[in-house]
């Protein structure tokens, strides 16, 4: 009798270590992605591509896709002379504004025909630390900033968040540099 007690519960054992545990379908579906997750943050020097990857893509994509910026502004902005303008973007994927304010950026950049190679990214942690030498040296205290060189100098900052708009805040700082 109890080998076929034992015999019942080592095949029960069995089968329910092997068997699929059953799932509501609502939580089957693919979880949203948590930015605050380390494993998602971008750290240091990165190329733009990155955005173009998972998990960075959607939001990149949205914001980029989504942005309206002002015809007007940019238009000026086309007309600004910016052959020695280079921008260094510091930002955290981890951080909301950093994920708003850098697709729309990069559409602002892209409608002006603005060289991507002439902007430097670098990914901070989410107490804005970055591994990289002479950071410190930035005075990073929010995220994104927007630091903008013209010949190596530093021209001026848009931080967190933009005044008027990314656009005419940049056009604010070019002009101011004439």
């Amino acid at each position: 009798m109890i080998r076929k007690y034992t015999l019942i519960l080592s095949l029960l054992l069995l089968y329910s270590a092997c068997a699929r545990p059953q799932v509501p379908a609502a939580t089957e579906k693919k979880d949203k992605v948590s930015f605050s997750a380390l494993e998602t943050w971008i750290l240091g020097y990165f190329r733009p591509d990155r955005f173009t990857r998972s998990p960075h893509s959607e939001w990149y994509y949205e914001g980029f896709d989504n942005y309206r910026y002002n015809e007007e502004t940019v238009s000026r902005l086309l007309n600004t002379d910016m052959k020695d303008l280079t921008v260094k973007i510091v930002m955290g994927s981890w951080c909301p504004d950093s994920r708003r304010e850098v697709p729309r950026f990069m559409r602002i950049m892209t409608a002006i025909n603005f060289p991507v190679e002439k902007i430097e990214f670098l990914g901070v942690d989410n107490k804005k630390f970055s591994p990289v030498t002479g950071y410190e040296e930035l005075g990073i205290e929010r995220v994104p900033t927007f630091i903008f060189y013209i010949k190596n100098v530093e021209a001026g900052r848009i931080i967190e968040n933009p005044s008027t708009s990314l656009e005419q805040d940049m056009l604010n700082i070019l002009e101011r540099k004439k």
